[in-house]
C-alpha cells in the first residue's frame, strides 16, 4: 500500500494556508527561538504569545520537540503547533518532519511552514520524515488515527523547492514499498508472491525482470536456494531485476543481493515459538533491494544496477534439508549443513557466486537479516558492515550517516576462518570450535563466494525490525537499507 499522505508545496503566508488546514506547524530553532522568517506573522495570529508558550512548556527547540495550542484564524479554531528543528541539519529536519506527521494524524489537512534557509538536502530529509512517519500497514480495517491526507508545505517565496521535496518523496515511496513487502504475512507471502510483486514494481519502475523457478534453479546448479526451499510446499525463486541508466553507458556496475527468506522456522533445527513470531520479516534484505531498484530511474542514478533476491521458505518436513547434508552451490563450492537455521547464508552464497561468475560486477553488496549476533552487538539502530575495501566501507558509512541509517564497521578476522572448516566439504555453514563470533563467521562464509571482488555485507538483523515507532521509523518492518543504498548510489 502506498504512503497515504500527499505532499504539496505553496508560496505565501501562514494566513494563506490557514483556511483549509486543521493544524498549522511553525518551526522553532534551538534556544528556543521561533524561526525569524515567521516570527512576526505568528505574533499576529497568536496573541497569547508563542514565546511565552515555549517558555511555559520549558521547550528547548530540539529536533522533534512539539508544543501546541489552539488559536483562532477566521471563523474557527486551528491547532498551532510549534515544532523544534534543533540545528536545522538534515538529520534534525528528518526527525522534525516525522514528529509533525505523527501529531497530524487524525486530521485531513496539515499545513507546515518549512524552516527558512533549509538547503535541498535538508528539505528532502524533511519530506522523508513527514512521509515515512505517515506510513501505515494493516490487514483489515483502517487505523484508528489515520495519517493526514494532505500536508501542505509553505515555502519561502524565492525558493524553487519542488525537486528537493520530490526527491524526498521518491525515497520515502521506495522505503514504503520495502515495508509493505516485509509486513505482509507469510500466509500470503510465498517466494512466488514475492517474485510477482517484484515484477509488478519493476514494470512500474522501468526495470527488466527475470525469475528463475525451482526447475531452473535445480538445473542451473543453485544448490543452496534449492536446499533451503526443499522443506516447503511453496518452492523457491531467484529474482533478478536490472536497471540501465538513460544517460548512456554506465562506468560502473553494482550488484545488490538480498536475502529473501519469506518465512524462517529454522527448518529441522527448529526455532522456539517466540523466535518465530517475527520471521515473516526475514526477507527484509530482499525487500530493501527491491525498494532500492524501484527508485533508481526516478532519481536518475548514473550507475548500472542489478538486484538479486534469493527467495525461499525454510520449513521442516520429510523433504527438508538435514544437519549433515552437503550442498553444492552455484559454481561448485560445497558446504556442510551443521544448522538448518543458518539458511540465509546458503541462499546468499548462490546469488553471490552467480553474480561473480555471470554478471561481472565492479562492486557486490549483500543485505540480510543474517545473525542474531549482530543485533546483540549493535542493537536495533545500527547494522553491521563488513567490507573488503576501505574506500567502499567509508562510502557506505558516510551514506548511512547521511541517510539516517547508521552502520558500524566490523572486522573480517581471518583468524576466525578456521571456524568454517569441514571434514567433508569445502565449508561448514555454522561456526565450530568455540569462536562464538556469529556475525563475523557468517560474513567470512559469504566472502568465500565473492570471487575476490570489491564486496560489502550489511547484516541488518537489528534495524530491519522495530518494536515501536521512533521518529521516521515505524513499528514492524522498517525498510532499513533503502535510504542508505540510494544515497550511496546517488551521492
Amino acid at each position: 500500500m502506498p504512503v497515504p499522505t500527499q505532499l504539496r508545496t505553496v508560496h505565501g503566508t501562514i494566513r494563506d494556508i490557514a483556511t483549509t488546514a486543521e493544524v498549522i506547524a511553525v518551526p522553532v530553532r534551538s534556544g528556543p527561538e521561533i524561526d525569524p522568517f515567521y516570527a512576526d506573522e505568528v505574533a499576529g495570529v497568536f496573541p497569547l504569545g508563542a514565546a511565552d508558550l515555549l517558555a511555559h512548556e520549558e521547550a528547548k527547540g530540539g529536533p522533534g520537540e512539539l508544543v501546541g495550542a489552539p488559536c483562532r484564524l477566521g471563523d474557527g479554531l486551528t491547532d498551532l503547533l510549534l515544532y523544534g528543528v534543533g540545528d536545522g541539519s538534515p538529520s534534525a529536519l528528518r526527525r522534525a518532519g516525522a514528529a509533525v506527521a505523527r501529531r497530524g494524524r487524525g486530521h485531513a489537512n496539515v499545513a507546515v511552514a518549512v524552516p527558512s534557509g533549509a538547503g535541498d538536502e535538508g528539505l528532502a530529509a524533511f519530506a522523508e520524515g513527514l512521509l515515512l512517519a505517515s506510513y501505515d500497514f494493516r490487514v483489515g480495517g483502517p487505523p484508528k488515527r489515520p495519517a493526514a491526507e494532505t500536508i501542505t508545505l509553505l515555502i519561502e517565496v524565492e525558493r524553487a523547492a519542488g525537486a528537493a521535496v520530490e526527491h524526498g518523496a521518491v525515497v520515502a515511496r521506495a522505503v514504503a514499498a520495502a515495508r509493505d513487502l516485509v509486513n505482509t504475512p507469510s500466509l500470503e507471502k510465498t517466494p512466488r508472491w514475492l517474485a510477482e510483486q517484484a515484477g509488478r514494481l519493476a514494470a512500474d519502475s522501468g526495470l527488466t525482470v527475470r525469475v528463475r523457478d525451482e526447475e531452473e534453479l535445480r538445473a542451473g546448479g543453485f544448490g543452496g536456494i534449492v536446499a533451503v526451499g526443499s522443506g516447503s510446499a511453496r518452492p523457491p525463486r531467484l529474482i533478478e531485476l536490472a536497471y540501465e541508466p538513460e544517460t548512456g553507458p554506465a562506468d560502473r556496475h553494482v550488484v545488490l543481493v538480498g536475502k529473501g527468506i519469506t518465512f524462517d522456522s529454522g527448518g529441522l533445527s527448529l526455532k522456539p515459538n517466540a523466535s518465530m513470531q517475527a520471521m515473516k520479516t526475514d526477507m527484509a534484505g530482499g525487500a530493501a533491494v527491491i525498494g532500492v531498484m524501484t527508485a533508481l530511474r526516478a532519481l536518475r542514478v548514473p550507475v548500472r544496477v542489478t538486484g538479486l533476491i534469493a527467495a525461499a521458505e525454510n520449513l521442516p518436513s520429510g523433504s527438508a534439508m538435514r544437519p549433515g547434508d552437503v550442498i553444492r552451490h552455484y559454481g561448485g563450492i560445497t558446504s556442510e549443513v551443521l544448522n538448518t537455521d543458518a539458511e540465509g547464508r546458503l541462499v546468499l552464497a548462490d546469488a553471490l557466486a552467480y553474480a561473480d561468475a555471470e554478471l561481472d560486477p565492479d562492486v557486490l553488496v549483500d543485505v540480510a537479516t543474517l545473525t542474531g549476533a549482530a543485533k546483540v552487538a549493535l542493537g536495533q539502530r545500527y547494522a553491521a558492515l563488513y567490507a573488503t575495501e576501505d574506500a567502499l566501507a567509508a562510502a557506505l558509512l558516510g551514506a548511512g550517516a547521511g541517510a539516517g541509517e547508521p552502520l558500524w564497521r566490523m572486522p573480517l578476522t581471518d583468524d576466525y576462518r578456521q571456524a568454517l572448516d569441514s571434514d567433508v566439504a569445502d565449508l561448514a555453514n555454522a561456526g565450530r570450535g568455540g569462536f562464538r563470533a556469529g556475525s563475523i563467521v557468517a560474513a567470512l562464509f559469504l566472502r568465500e563466494f565473492t570471487g575476490r571482488r570489491a564486496w560489502a555485507h550489511l547484516d541488518i538483523a537489528g534495524p530491519a525490525r522495530a518494536g515501536s515507532d521512533d521518529a521516521e521509523v515505524t513499528r514492524g518492518g522498517t525498510g532499513y537499507g533503502v535510504r542508505l543504498l540510494l544515497r550511496w548510489l546517488r551521492p
